[in-house]
């Protein structure tokens, strides 16, 4: 149903779908990988503890379309953290000494840009220029609750998997649609 949502979504935005789509529930805190109409995976994650919001500096996960434009952190070793996209080369083992309970990005990062102006797209609700992802966390234990500041968690082994299950593409190209639904 919900990846129906998302054709019917690019449809009405004259966006073309693409061969992978994703497909995320915020109140079932689960993401769907498919490609075509075949369900390659799915997996637990977390989404804002705050409510759902494209509003800047609100720490909402955004709804509506999206595309993955960016593929960040290709071979990185699990765990890796980083900083402003950019690998630390150090394991989140290394940080939680100084700060045991942050929330790290780690492992791989698919950044994200909306495709709806006014929802999550331009002015003060761009989800690209507010640094929404999807990429792993420190904090897998708490996967299929809300946790995060506006992205979408998974657990490193995932986020992984299904960085490498998507296409490559050059820098700015959509490799990938989400949907992100309020249901």
């Amino acid at each position: 149903m919900l990846l129906t949502a998302l054709k019917r979504k690019c449809e009405m935005l004259g966006v073309p779908a693409l061969p992978d789509a994703l497909v995320a529930s915020i109140p079932a805190q689960r993401l769907w990988h498919f490609r075509g109409d075949a369900l390659r995976a799915a997996y637990r994650i977390s989404t804002s503890r705050a409510a759902p919001s494209s509003v800047k500096d609100s720490l909402g996960t955004p709804d509506g379309l999206f595309s993955v434009v960016e593929k960040i952190g290709a071979g990185a070793p699990a765990g890796t953290v980083f900083k402003a996209r950019v690998s630390t080369g150090k394991h989140f083992s290394e940080f939680l000494k100084d700060a045991p309970g942050e929330n790290l990005i780690t492992s791989r990062i698919l950044r994200l840009q909306g495709e709806e102006d006014g929802r999550n797209r331009g002015g003060n609700v761009d989800t690209y220029s507010r640094f929404v992802y999807i990429h792993g966390t420190n904090q897998e234990e708490k996967l299929g609750s809300p946790n995060s500041h506006g992205c979408i968690l998974l657990g490193n082994a995932d986020v992984i998997a299904l960085f490498d299950a998507l296409p490559d593409a050059p820098a700015g190209t959509p490799c990938a649609r989400l949907f992100v639904s309020l249901t």
